[in-house]
């Protein structure tokens, strides 16, 4: 298995500073990098790993802190986090780290991907809508949608995956989703996986189905190796 390199990070975010986990291949070659975008849990051990395995992948994976220090274990402690959150400081630390990825010297090409899960499925629609900058996005079990004029903006292929036991995402709010990036033109794959319920990708909970994670995996990095190397 190849080595990696992590650290903490720093990057700066509309004035204020943005932090997050990054990790890299251990080489002096340019790689392309991705962000990796939280549950509503927080930047926990488990978002921490999924950036540690694109490392080791070939890519450089950032995943911003979006809470700033603090994490969740109990889903009360989390919807407080979520409700807490400002959106709209969440999606400008997000520019931030999308600008600190691609300035890296260790960072080519500069166009870069986006994974992110639960909130972070959300937050990484909107990322994509908000740049052209993202070329590659893979949110799971995005239960907010944007609109269709949002996302008629996006213009990075996607692959997104979703439970369909999702007791938050209703099939036909999927369905719904579906047809609007069909509506608009975009790039885009959706995929609905027998028996998985939210969060199936998540191996530190009960909610974690492996086949349905593996597979969302091999087609999130065949998305990603596809488009951006």
């Amino acid at each position: 298995m190849p080595d990696i390199t992590t650290a903490s990070v720093e990057y700066p975010a509309n004035g204020i500073s943005g932090t997050g986990h990054l990790a890299r291949p251990d080489d002096a070659a340019t790689h392309p990098g991705v962000i990796v975008i939280q549950e509503w849990w927080g930047l926990d051990a488990h978002i921490k790993s999924i950036a540690d395995r694109f490392a080791r992948e070939g890519f450089v994976a950032l995943a911003p802190d979006l809470y700033h220090g603090q994490f969740a274990t109990e889903p009360d402690e989390a919807r407080k986090l979520v409700m807490n959150m400002n959106r709209e400081q969440a999606q400008k630390d997000l520019l931030g780290a999308v600008k600190y990825l691609q300035a890296l010297p260790q960072v080519a090409p500069k166009r870069v991907g986006c994974i992110g899960f639960c909130m972070g499925g959300s937050l990484t629609l909107a990322l994509a809508a908000a740049t052209p900058d993202v070329a590659a996005a893979a949110p799971f079990y995005a239960g907010f949608q944007p609109p269709a004029e949002e996302l008629a903006k996006i213009e990075a292929e996607m692959f997104c995956a979703f439970g369909a036991d999702d007791a938050g995402i209703p099939l036909d709010n999927v369905k719904k989703f579906e047809a609007a990036l069909k509506g608009s033109n975009r790039n885009a794959t959706v995929k609905v996986y027998d028996g998985a319920p939210h969060s199936f990708f998540n191996d530190t909970r009960d909610s974690y189905r492996p086949d349905a994670a593996n597979d969302a995996w091999e087609c999130s990095l065949a998305l990603f190796q596809r488009v951006l190397k």
